[in-house]
């Protein structure tokens, strides 16, 4: 099969390797329609590394995807063959504390497609997953559109851990794709007022249509927002990984309101104000890629066909897997989402 890995910093190629095989009665063979480009896989192209997780040459990276089911294990009763599949890129243990927990996301043993040390990615033509990692989609639902259920997925759990959100008034900083499902999440769960703020202007446009009651540059958003909302924010999601936006985040929000981490940053620490976390009792609120709610996702999917399908900007043949991660590096061409298409 086709697989695209990385060889080293900014660096690519195409090789042939066998296909994977089913190996446990629970294993679903997909060949792979559609990988959506994501700001991980950039981290890794570009740096090698996210905090602790340090590639090791050569590796496949990948993990928003979709496909059709070929083969399955005996055991699997889920899905069959000819389904097309969105492929949910974790694979938990369901036995270690955590998961017990119902933190399958932070499993103690968890395998994630395209994270080094774990698994490796699926900028390929097959992967093998569990049963528990596909999610059939109708036939309706292009691959390319089930491929970007994972980042919805990732913005439904999001809105999820920041609280009640109706009635409440809330900010998002930055405008990719994970921002953007940030912001249908909030507004499907019934947020009374979205801000967004990203420094491209085309991110913003986006934002806009998505559903955002005001968009602007950072810099205008730091004068405009405490205009507009003088007692402060309830939730702000930091969705860039900016020290700036941090700090910006901090400085909208009320006393007792709460701060939602989803951006990655470069660096290894990051700062905050202690005197205004502590004046004003903000909360802190990490968010660790999703848990349980693929099936969110899809209901994001559902409610905002049109939206999702928009945040779709640019498509590319396999052949062409290093323009995409090129493209989406340099934030050019008015990309939003880029998908590799197999």
């Amino acid at each position: 099969m086709r697989a695209f890995q990385l060889t080293g910093i900014r660096g690519l190629r195409q090789v042939d390797l066998p296909p994977p095989a089913v190996r446990r009665p629970t294993d679903v063979f997909v060949r792979i329609g559609a990988v959506g480009v994501c700001g991980s896989d950039v981290h890794y192209y570009i740096r090698g590394r996210i905090g602790s997780q340090v590639v090791q040459y050569p590796y496949l990276v990948g993990h928003e995807c979709a496909g059709t089911v070929e083969k399955t294990g005996p055991a699997v009763t889920r899905v069959r063959s000819g389904d097309r599949v969105a492929v949910d890129p974790a694979m938990p243990c369901f036995a270690c504390d955590q998961c017990r927990a119902g933190r399958c996301h932070t499993c103690r043993h968890l395998g994630f497609l395209g994270t080094p040390g774990q698994a490796e990615g699926c900028l390929c033509d097959y992967i093998v997953m569990p049963e528990t990692s596909c999610f059939p989609v109708p036939a309706a639902v292009s691959l390319e559109l089930a491929a970007l259920i994972e980042p919805l997925s990732i913005g439904a759990y999001t809105a999820r851990l920041a609280g009640d959100l109706r009635g409440r008034r809330a900010a998002i900083l930055g405008c990719g794709p994970i921002g953007l499902s940030v912001l249908l999440a909030a507004r499907q769960a019934g947020a009374a007022c979205l801000y967004a703020t990203d420094p491209l202007a085309y991110r913003q446009a986006v934002a806009q249509r998505c559903g955002a009651d005001w968009c602007g540059a950072p810099e205008a958003a730091a004068a405009e927002i405490p205009r507009r909302e003088p007692l402060g924010l309830d939730v702000v999601f930091e969705c860039c990984g900016r020290q700036s936006a941090l700090d910006q985040a901090v400085d909208l929000l009320k006393p007792g309101g709460r701060l939602v981490l989803v951006g990655i940053p470069e660096e290894d620490r990051v700062s905050f104000s202690i005197d205004l976390l502590r004046r004003r009792e903000i909360c802190i609120q990490n968010v660790r890629r999703q848990n349980e709610c693929v099936e969110a996702g899809i209901g994001l999917l559902h409610a905002f066909p049109d939206l999702c399908a928009g945040m779709i900007t640019h498509r590319f043949p396999a052949e062409k897997t290093q323009a995409a991660l090129d493209l989406v590096a340099e934030y050019a061409d008015g990309v939003v989402k880029a998908m590799v298409l197999f």
